[in-house]
């Protein structure tokens, strides 16, 4: 029988993801510092606070929320991943679930009109969710919704709709995981190293000297594979939809990306799209 693992592309077995909430001002500054290391994050919007060409501070809250004209200017496609996080910031745990449902729906419209894209990733706002919550956001295309737990480790996700993060990027071992990940030989599946956080933490906590530090230390490595969230999720989603023989020696690929594989002798395979190869 012949064993096959996934890769990323380019054969590479890790990948870097990052996870930003809210649409705040800082998230400027964030992303400028993600571009200068060629670095890929997801941020996720609520479509129903952004303001007008000033942008909006709602009452109580220290920090503004990007204007329209902004938004477009930062999250740029090349880069960045838009995602949903409700139009409002919904409470889903106390919200009918069809106004829940709205939340969603309008959010992905609104992103989708806007960005011009299509928007299937989520971010639970307050990192509250339920079965009952997961089962809604199946019925209204989204593919994967993180929550805000942290597993400290680069386990590839099992649960889409129940996706942990590595850690967020206050945390004090950041680093420690950084070395880890870094130097870590990877067997068989492949890792990753999944951060997330607010922007603004980094202005309330005069840290960024954090993200900073992490980004430089994590750039330019030929072995890490620098990706959104929907990318990664895609890799694994073309990849378990292989087709293989009953002896695993011949596989095709039937999704309109190219699936990479290894074998148990580490030999590195690129399955475009619709070809059928041989494994020896």
């Amino acid at each position: 029988m012949t064993t096959r693992f996934l890769c990323f592309p380019g054969g590479k077995r890790k990948a870097l993801t990052f996870s930003y909430d809210d649409g705040v001002e800082q998230d400027i500054r964030l992303a400028n510092i993600f571009r200068s290391h060629n670095m890929k994050a997801t941020f996720n919007l609520n479509s129903g606070y952004f303001g007008s060409d000033d942008g909006v501070k709602k009452p109580g809250e220290r920090h503004r929320k990007l204007s329209v004209k902004e938004a477009l200017t930062v999250y740029t496609p090349d880069l960045f991943e838009v995602a949903s996080h409700c139009v409002t910031h919904a409470y889903l745990s106390a919200t009918d679930i069809a106004c829940g449902a709205m939340e969603v729906l309008e959010d992905r419209k609104n992103l989708e009109t806007l960005f011009q894209t299509q928007v299937h990733g989520f971010a639970y706002p307050n990192g509250i969710y339920s079965d009952s919550i997961v089962n809604m956001l199946k019925c209204t295309g989204i593919y994967y919704a993180r929550t805000t737990v942290s597993t400290e480790n680069f386990v590839l996700p099992q649960d889409w709709l129940r996706l942990p993060a590595t850690c967020h990027h206050k945390n004090p071992r950041l680093m420690e995981l950084a070395d880890r990940f870094l130097t870590t030989k990877v067997p068989y599946q492949p890792q990753v190293f999944y951060v997330w956080g607010h922007s603004y933490e980094f202005d309330d906590h005069d840290n960024w000297k954090i993200i900073e530090d992490f980004t430089e230390k994590m750039a330019n490595k030929d072995d890490i594979w620098y990706a959104t969230n929907i990318e990664i999720y895609n890799a694994c989603l073309d990849y378990s939809r292989l087709e293989s023989s009953a002896d695993g020696s011949v596989i095709f690929n039937p999704s309109v990306r190219s699936v990479w594989i290894r074998d148990k002798k580490a030999n590195v395979y690129e399955i475009k799209p619709g070809e059928t190869i041989k494994i020896p």
